[in-house]
């Protein structure tokens, strides 16, 4: 797979910013903030906006998104956060008194709290797969899976350490005991390649403002067929099979759409937020994902052994994802080193016990030579 080059060009980023934070937020490609620009200003000439147009952007942005993991359109909601999919989800999941729930220590709080809500309700027992030393999550996870599992919640990629998941190992297991699968991949979709048809899993969430390279408050639900004729969270209007017939939406059709446009959070029709991202998801597959994924693995393995040599040590590149590094420092992580990076214009984030440095496509060598230097 071919190396891709530079594109900061593609950015608004000074040259004196390096930036190494994706895993925080993504900086917004020039193309896509135009097209929130247009977009937001369509609001000040509402005479302009057509009953058409709660649903043309909609549907553009799911059918590229589903483009991009390989499902179908049908198979994507439109919602405003991971939080927002994961109770959609726990609304769906059935799990019963005796039965597991298994979540990994350290996950993202959005789905810690979702499953708690879950055991709770359903006097379940929630299972926290401990951190394991040797950085092999797959196996701890597979460990943790039995018979009485009821559902597995798991990220592709390990938000704080960026730990891989063989989440096709982790799919085989859950339906060899008849157990849901719910990924968090907002850490990996638009960075790394997964094969849906292979995982097949019940549902999948992502945030669209990190590796999608999207706006904040915008994210997608992926709802496997099997399951599109669910509860919503939300009782709303464009919900509806009769949706698009603006007159008669008084007459109350109760039928709901048949795929997971059901799941749709009401106002799903962001003027200026899914323009954002559709504009972020078409270059992304312009790239090519599996491009993306080998172009950071390369940023990411030279730093990793550069760093090694200044005594900062991270994952082995068979542990951890091409696009992520979070490294650790012998003798803990050193006082106020964010606060003193940022300082220089260099931008990563601290979580847990590690320091993620989190590179994408506008990165060049200089930044990279700069960071080195002034972590060395």
């Amino acid at each position: 797979m071919p190396i891709i080059p530079c594109q900061r060009h593609l950015f608004d980023i000074p040259e004196e910013v390096a930036y190494f934070d994706c895993a925080k937020m993504s900086p917004l490609l020039l193309s896509a903030a135009e097209a929130g620009r247009r977009g937001l200003m369509r609001k000040a000439h509402p005479w302009n906006i057509k009953a058409e147009h709660f649903f043309d952007e909609s549907d553009r942005v799911r059918a590229l998104l589903a483009g991009l993991i390989g499902a179908a359109a049908d198979d994507v909601a439109i919602i405003p956060s991971v939080s927002f999919g994961m109770a959609t989800v726990m609304a769906n999941v059935p799990a019963a008194a005796g039965q597991s729930i298994v979540t990994l220590a350290e996950d993202f709080p959005s789905t810690v709290y979702a499953c708690r809500w879950l055991a709770k309700q359903t006097e379940s027992t929630l299972l926290t797969v401990p951190r394991p030393e040797d950085g092999d999550w797959t196996s701890a996870i597979l460990d943790a899976i039995d018979g009485d599992t009821a559902l597995v919640c798991a990220p592709n990629v390990h938000w704080v350490c960026g730990g891989l998941i063989d989440v096709e190992a982790i799919a085989r297991r859950c339906r060899s005991v008849g157990a849901v699968l719910v990924l968090d991949t907002t850490q990996s979709t638009g960075a790394l390649p997964i094969d849906m048809a292979a995982v097949d899993p019940d549902y999948l969430v992502a945030a669209s403002y990190k590796w999608l390279l999207g706006p904040y408050s915008l994210g997608f639900l992926y709802a496997a067929p099997r399951h599109q004729q669910g509860r919503p969270l939300e009782q709303t209007w464009i919900a509806r099979a009769g949706a698009r017939d603006f007159r008669s939406l008084a007459n109350y059709d109760e039928a709901l759409e048949p795929n997971a446009r059901r799941f749709d959070m009401g106002e799903r029709s962001n003027f200026a937020l899914l323009p954002v991202a559709g504009a972020a998801i078409e270059q992304l597959l312009g790239w090519g994902v599996a491009n993306i994924a080998e172009t950071l693995g390369a940023a990411t393995a030279s730093l990793a052994e550069r760093l090694e040599e200044r005594g900062i040590s991270s994952l082995p590149p068979a542990r951890r994802a091409p696009h992520y590094l979070s490294v650790r420092f012998h003798g803990g992580i050193p006082e106020g080193i964010e606060e003193r990076l940022a300082a220089q214009n260099v931008h990563v984030s601290l979580r847990g016990e590690g320091m993620r440095i989190t590179p994408h496509l506008y990165n060049d060598e200089a930044d990279m030579e700069r960071l080195v230097r002034l972590l060395g």
